[in-house]
């Protein structure tokens, strides 16, 4: 990923989320976290526990995160020799601590105050990313970082399960008429086939809870539509007729069926090389056993064992199935 990309899954997480932008710049934005977030982000569990508990008003994180720190680095420098510049030239002092700007090129909210005449002298507030109380924290969210794996983490953790529906386009939103959406349920699965040698396949079913219908490849269906998370006007959902237990075991058993129908000739040559690998490897401990005094030969045996329980690991077929992703999908018939 690069910084722009990061940049966009970043601000895609934090709106998502209801988080409040204070301030954006291409090189990082600074973000007062909505509750959702952080109880995410900020691994505060004992803080969140009293809010919960007591009913008081929860008290969010605000944060800077920094996408290009060169850049960042760049326009400070630049900003703190134009400042020293201007303060060398007014017959001034040199302004103290260093300058963040914001979008617009010029300081952060705050820093104006703290740089004025009686800030100087005074201290009005702490310039951001200074040490002590009303600090923002600064983290960097760049390829690789600790921060961004975090957010990966979140977002796969909390992207498992949606409720999304077809946006019908403001031709439609501005009808007299309402429009029925058919729901689906999604199961998103993936079939590991493995051995000493592995393939994964990626299934995408759809199931219309109206009729029970099963459908293939529904990534395919909803892929080129636009969706959202808010039931859009005019739109009217019918009550489903199939329920979600029933329509997940529609798409076990066809899921299954399937399966069956598989050439399942790669499972045969594994048993074979399966029982290859316990024959050479029997025949090297029954020879290495003679002769050998007990402890060494319980030894031996041990590692016998487990020698025979690794190749039955890596060589012996199975199918493995797990469920990747899912939700129910509300879309134009």
């Amino acid at each position: 990923m690069n910084t722009k990309q990061i940049q966009k899954f970043t601000l895609r997480y934090l709106e998502a989320t209801g988080c409040q932008i204070i301030d954006k710049h291409p090189a990082y934005v600074t973000v007062k976290l909505s509750p959702e977030a952080d109880k995410k982000l900020t691994n505060r569990p004992y803080y969140w526990g009293f809010v919960e508990r007591t009913g008081a008003p929860p008290e969010t994180m605000t944060f800077t995160f920094v996408f290009d720190p060169e850049k960042l680095q760049a326009e400070t420098e630049a900003a703190k020799a134009r400042q020293a510049a201007a303060d060398a030239k007014a017959g001034a002092a040199p302004q103290a601590g260093p300058v963040v700007l914001g979008p617009s090129g010029q300081p952060l909210a705050g820093q104006a105050g703290a740089d004025s005449i009686l800030g100087r002298y005074f201290g009005v507030a702490p310039s951001p990313g200074s040490f002590g109380p009303g600090r923002i924290p600064r983290d960097e969210v760049t390829y690789g970082s600790r921060r961004l794996m975090q957010l990966f983490d979140v977002v796969k953790m909390c992207g498992q399960t949606v409720q999304l529906f077809e946006d019908p386009g403001a031709a439609m939103r501005g009808g007299a008429g309402s429009s029925g959406y058919a729901s689906y349920l999604n199961i998103n699965v993936k079939v590991e086939l493995a051995c000493d040698m592995k393939r994964d396949e990626l299934h995408s079913f759809g199931v219309d809870l109206a009729t029970g219908e099963l459908t293939d490849h529904f990534y395919e269906k909803v892929a080129g539509r636009k969706l959202t998370p808010r039931l859009p006007p005019n739109v009217y959902i019918a009550r489903p007729v199939i329920t979600v237990a029933r329509a997940r075991t529609i798409v076990e058993l066809h899921l299954e069926k399937m399966l069956r129908r598989y050439d399942h000739g790669w499972a045969a040559d594994a048993n074979d090389r399966l029982s290859d690998e316990f024959a050479r490897v029997d025949r090297y401990y029954e020879d290495a056993l003679k002769g050998l005094e007990e402890e060494p030969r319980m030894q031996a045996e041990e590692q016998w064992k487990r020698r025979r329980e690794e190749i039955d690991w890596q060589y012996r077929p199975r199918i493995a199935v797990s469920v990747v992703s899912g939700g129910i999908f509300h879309l134009a018939r």
